[in-house]
């Protein structure tokens, strides 16, 4: 169903609950039109339901039963597991959000000797899965008085047999321990070490002479190269501390053929169909281009020592390719009449770079879309109420930003989208995006300096009251990423299935880096404030973001940590 209508609406991606809020056009989201699509391009074992990670088949499951309840989080079970699938832990989730979480279970894949060797698995004796010996009782929220255990939680973890870890805690209502068959432990082997990341829980207030403390988990070596796959239960523990070992782990993929990640074709049907509009701010004087644009209207390589620059050619066929960010090279603008022009970018050329890559043992698959733009403007600094613009600090010639779409590669479905900040970012769940047509989210470009926001609004970065502005709007300055786009890389597929363009291997920096004392400017700005709101001039500084104390141009996609690792947040 669709609809034309004058406020745009959050659109429940599972549920169908709309909430309006502004002006756009907005559709119910739909996976009927993409598996059609994913079937014609059949191939591997992209959304096919399970994967295959060498030893072990793993399931993707969505349907939980409730279990317990307490003040903020409730834990789960799986229902609806397939015959021949184990669980291999309970799930819990915040109740601040409607339950939108999965968990995997397993089953043995049956892999025989001569084809484990094969493929370069390691073919054990032992079965890849084994049920508990015990339970170890972790926490209850039962004080053991008589009378009082219904309605209460009790924490059980798996005592692995030797040679087999635990992937995650059993819940029960009621204090007889928990049925051995009731989950399944995984060989060493077929593991990794997982982390905490986020609390759920806490019940230090509600029970303070019995504290208990729950996270959610995920692999400690993530990126594209990273092996370890998110099972989706969860850790807990009465006296746990930061830095110490989890005593649960993660699954390993060790099927070297990434069988569920799309091909070529799957890959240009799932970017026509999640692409994101990405809107820039109606006030943006810098707005972006295609690389090739920039290098025609007069970009120019610098070489250290030398103090006439050189045309690149539209293709970056001369700039000098791999090593390091060294500081020998690095693009500027000419210092002529067309240097304005290329600061203010050209729409209608600009298109999305996009790399895709495995993510979590290549269960899901990370399409990093990147929008270059020629320049980054100055920053607005804001005091209380008082905005005040600043005439150098945040500028630099080049700017790589991106955003990145991470897909299930169980059923095909959009789980995230990664919203690249500065020096961070954050990631939002499909169901809290706003959706411009059909599956397509919009992705807000800042004001200047071109972070990126999953809603319109004004975002501080700094410190409460004080920091620099970041407005981002709906405005006529859009690009539709669904249709204008260029797969750059996507390293999985092989050699020769991807061409990468030469400007990707231009591993220096994209602007120059000047240094200029953006004190001086500060100082100035703040003498003209009210005094009801002048603070201490350190106190100021102290809050100033680090990278806008200079100019600094910045390095191309390749260079980013998070090519190859996974997003920062």
């Amino acid at each position: 169903m669709c609809f034309q209508l004058k406020h745009y609406c959050f659109i429940d991606l599972f549920c169908g609950i709309c909430t309006c809020h502004a002006v756009l056009i907005v559709q119910r989201v739909s996976l009927s039109s993409l598996n059609e699509v994913l079937v014609f391009f059949s191939g591997h074992g992209f959304a096919t339901g399970s994967v295959h990670l060498g030893e072990l088949e793993v399931f993707q499951i969505t349907r939980f039963q409730s279990i317990w309840t307490s003040k903020g989080a409730t834990f789960y079970k799986p229902v609806g597991i397939p015959d021949g699938f184990y669980i291999l832990g309970h799930y819990c989730q915040s109740d601040v959000q409607s339950v939108r979480g999965c968990l995997l279970v397993a089953r043995d894949d049956g892999v025989p000797k001569e084809e484990a060797d094969h493929n370069h698995f390691t073919a054990k004796d032992s079965p890849a899965l084994k049920k508990p010996i015990n339970y170890s009782l972790i926490w209850s929220s039962d004080d053991w008085s008589e009378g009082k255990s219904v309605g209460c939680g009790y924490f059980w973890r798996p005592q692995p047999p030797e040679g087999y870890k635990a992937m995650g805690f059993v819940v029960s209502n009621k204090p007889d321990m928990p049925s051995l068959e009731e989950v399944r432990c995984v060989r060493t082997d077929l593991t990794e070490n997982c982390e905490t990341y986020k609390m759920i829980l806490n019940t230090e207030l509600k029970f303070p002479k019995f504290p208990f403390q729950v996270w959610d988990t995920r692999p400690c070596h993530r990126g594209m190269l990273g092996k370890g796959v998110n099972v989706g239960t969860f850790f807990c523990s009465t006296f746990w501390s930061s830095g110490d070992e989890l005593d649960i782990a993660c699954l390993k993929n060790l099927n070297h053929s990434l069988h569920a990640m799309p091909n070529l074709d799957q890959i240009h049907a799932l970017i026509k169909h999640y692409g994101p509009t990405v809107s820039f701010h109606p006030d943006e004087c810098y707005l972006p281009s295609s690389v090739p644009w920039f290098f025609k209207n007069g970009a120019m390589l610098f070489k250290r020592g030398e103090i006439e620059g050189e045309p690149i050619d539209f293709k970056g066929f001369n700039l000098p390719e791999g090593g390091k960010n060294d500081g020998e090279y690095w693009l500027d603008l000419p210092n002529d009449a067309s240097r304005n022009t290329i600061m203010c970018g050209n729409m209608e050329s600009t298109e999305l770079y996009v790399h895709v890559k495995p993510a979590l043992g290549g269960t899901f698959t990370d399409i990093a879309m990147w929008v270059f733009c020629p320049f980054n403007g100055p920053a607005t600094l804001k005091v209380g109420m008082v905005n005040i613009p600043l005439s150098k600090i945040g500028q630099h010639v080049g700017d790589w930003e991106h955003f990145t779409l991470r897909i299930s590669n169980f059923t095909g479905e959009l789980l995230s989208i990664y919203f690249s900040q500065h020096s961070g970012g954050e990631w939002v769940d499909a169901r809290d995006l706003e959706f411009i047509e059909e599956n397509k989210a919009i992705v807000y470009s800042t004001k200047s300096g071109h972070a990126s926001f999953p809603h319109p609004g004004t975002y501080l970065q700094g410190s409460v009251g004080i920091g620099v502005r970041n407005d981002a709007a709906w405005s006529k300055f859009f690009v539709d990423s669904s249709k204008k786009y260029e797969i750059v890389a996507a390293e999985y597929l092989g050699d020769g299935i991807v061409a990468e363009p030469c400007w990707l291997q231009y591993m220096r920096e994209w602007g120059p880096t000047i240094v200029y004392n953006g004190r001086s400017e500060l100082e100035k700005l703040i003498s003209f404030l009210p005094v009801f709101l002048r603070l201490s001039v350190e106190n100021i500084f102290l809050k100033i973001p680090v990278e806008l104390c200079g100019e600094e141009g910045p390095s191309g996609p390749k260079e980013k940590n998070n090519w190859v690792g996974d997003e920062r947040c």
